[in-house]
């Protein structure tokens, strides 16, 4: 499956390839579309200048601060505006508006305000926020009151509670949202050094090779700003997102898939209390209480 998975992408990326010096040699300028040789020389040439490594570095630290630091008040604004709705009124018609305007505007508005280094990593934090807070808000709202009823039956400690439902329940909302949110921030942090540049920095290069008109370097640069949201996604493939969901402990089964009115705090309205796929409970298919249908106990 691997296999197949790593061969579709190599197909691919011939293709695209091929696709790209065929439209050089039509073009016949290098100006205006260098061939793909000329752009893995001109990017080979950059591997060797010291310059290259610190201005990559330099970009991906002040982006990186900028994700952090809008996952982080992201985070707090959800939480604060699913417990108080109160908050929820007065904050959200501004995170939904810093969603929808464009980032161009907070860029030159920022430009105002903040020193020049700082823009890129207040404007990556800026993009950031609106959709993890979205990510963390949807994922509250779609949490099994059952399983929250439950944890408060059995007198679950707040770390409990936290471990085996609000963590897998958020999981997916989460992992998403934070793959989102790195992805615009890399890029709205690039296109903030593009119109404010900074002394190192990607997009101070690809300023610079753009006032030179410099096409091969113009687009060795932006391949290089390619990798860093790419590694962001395998590692959210294989690490937050691949971790699996946690289990309910089996003492608590009878409560959830108890027969009607067998559980501690069900009671015997089955209108009330409806059966509930197993996935939606977070519990693994093969677990004894799935092979039952969730009709009876372990």
């Amino acid at each position: 499956m691997r296999k197949n998975k790593l061969l579709r992408g190599l197909l691919s990326v011939l293709f695209w390839l091929a696709v790209w010096a065929v439209s050089a040699r039509a073009v016949g300028r290098e100006l205006l579309l260098p061939g793909p040789g000329k752009v893995a020389w001109t990017l080979w040439s950059l591997l060797g200048d010291p310059g290259f490594w610190r201005s990559v570095g330099a970009s991906l630290g002040r982006i990186t601060a900028g994700f952090l630091l809008g996952s982080l008040l992201g985070m707090v604004l959800g939480g604060v505006t699913a417990a108080f709705r109160w908050c929820d009124v007065l904050l959200s018609p501004a995170l939904r508006t810093v969603r929808t305007v464009p980032v161009v505007s907070f860029i030159l508005l920022v430009y105002l305000w903040t020193p020049r280094t700082a823009i890129p990593w207040v404007i990556a934090g800026l993009m950031v926020l609106p959709v993890v807070w979205g990510a963390l808000s949807s994922g509250l709202d779609s949490l099994d009151g059952r399983l929250l009823e439950l944890a408060r039956a059995y007198r679950f400690s707040r770390w409990k509670t936290l471990r085996l439902i609000y963590l897998p329940g958020l999981r997916p909302h989460l992992s998403a949202g934070l793959l989102t949110a790195f992805g615009l921030a890399w890029k709205s942090g690039v296109a903030a050094e593009v119109l404010c540049p900074p002394d190192r920095a990607i997009g101070s290069r690809i300023q610079q090779a753009k006032l030179g008109l410099e096409t091969a370097d113009l687009v060795a640069w932006t391949l290089t700003s390619w990798p860093s949201p790419c590694c962001w996604r395998d590692c959210s493939a294989g690490g937050w997102r691949g971790g699996g969901k946690r289990d309910i402990p089996s003492k608590y089964h009878s409560a959830l898939w108890g027969e009607a009115g067998a559980g501690p705090f069900f009671p015997g309205n089955s209108q009330r209390w409806p059966h509930r796929p197993v996935r939606s409970l977070g519990l693994r298919q093969d677990h004894p209480s799935a092979a039952a249908g969730g009709a009876g106990t372990p």
